[in-house]
């Protein structure tokens, strides 16, 4: 028999799992390969999804072999992210429960890897959305977190931001 402790805290990652975003990194990162012939593989992604931006950036580049320094990198993706990332939409059943969650009290946040620029316009059209969690932690500006993921950092990190830290074992990350 299983026995399973109550979780009172959850912690959501917010790309490809509140929002419907993982599809326009791709879209960003191959219209910048595409300038170069190059094609952005699935296998070159998941190698660095949830790194922090500049090692991202570094692994495409070294991966597609593109002519470019991180920084250049960096500004031409930002300038992509600026037209697609507005355009985020909340995943189904995302909302549902969250408003679930929130409506009976359970301490709910975000520990996403992005920035504190992209979370401003992935959620331009989900500001009251957004609200209902309790506090963000975003391991790509957020002083507090050293290393990005897969570390736990950026979840240790959002989990002693709630006013009544929980113990590990009483959170449910997703």
């Amino acid at each position: 028999m299983c026995l399973f402790k109550p979780v009172t805290h959850v912690i959501f990652d917010m790309d490809g799992l509140l929002l419907d975003t993982e599809r326009l990194y791709t879209d960003a990162t191959q219209a910048i390969a595409s300038q170069y012939s190059k094609v952005y593989t699935w296998e070159i992604k998941v190698r660095c999804m949830g790194m922090k931006g500049s090692m991202a950036a570094q692994h495409i580049i070294e991966s597609l072999e593109l002519p470019l320094t991180v920084e250049e990198y960096l500004e031409k993706i930002v300038s992509q992210y600026d037209v697609l990332f507005p355009n985020a939409k909340v995943l189904p059943g995302a909302e549902k429960l969250v408003r679930h969650l929130h409506k009976h009290n359970i301490p709910i946040a975000i520990a996403s890897g992005g920035a504190q620029d992209s979370y401003e316009l992935k959620t331009t059209n989900h500001k009251e959305f957004v609200t209902m969690f309790n506090h963000v932690v975003l391991a790509s500006t957020d002083p507090e977190v050293k290393n990005g993921k897969p570390a736990p950092d950026v979840f240790l990190v959002c989990a002693s931001r709630f006013s009544d830290t929980p113990k590990p074992e009483q959170v449910c990350d997703w």
